[in-house]
């Protein structure tokens, strides 16, 4: 390729179901997670509390990121992630597309 154009070398966003402990605090967990040299953007949002957790979708972005580097920084504050809801990989992003059924 050249031309000075930098291409990604793998995964660009990750979207993670995870369930946590209510410590850390989202916008520490936040902030952990977006010092991971391959990280550019962190999203996390509030799905549901309950006494002992909270259940959070975590979505992350960047040229390319590492699932188990991210796997033991969440490990390592107590979360446990339930499934990779989304993978985005290669030079551009696409979108997922919701298709409307036949019938409808």
């Amino acid at each position: 390729m050249g031309f000075g154009i930098k291409v990604p070398e793998g995964i660009r966003r990750l979207v993670l179901d995870v369930l946590k402990p209510h410590e850390p605090l989202l916008t520490d967990l936040a902030l952990m997670v977006s010092r991971d040299k391959n990280v550019s953007g962190v999203n996390i949002s509030l799905k549901e509390v309950d006494q002992n957790t909270e259940s959070i979708t975590i979505t992350l972005e960047g040229d390319n990121l590492d699932y188990m580097a991210i796997k033991e920084i969440l490990e390592q504050a107590g979360a446990v992630i339930h499934s990779i809801d989304q993978v985005v990989a290669g030079r551009r992003f696409v979108e997922e597309v919701n298709l409307q059924p036949e019938n409808s």
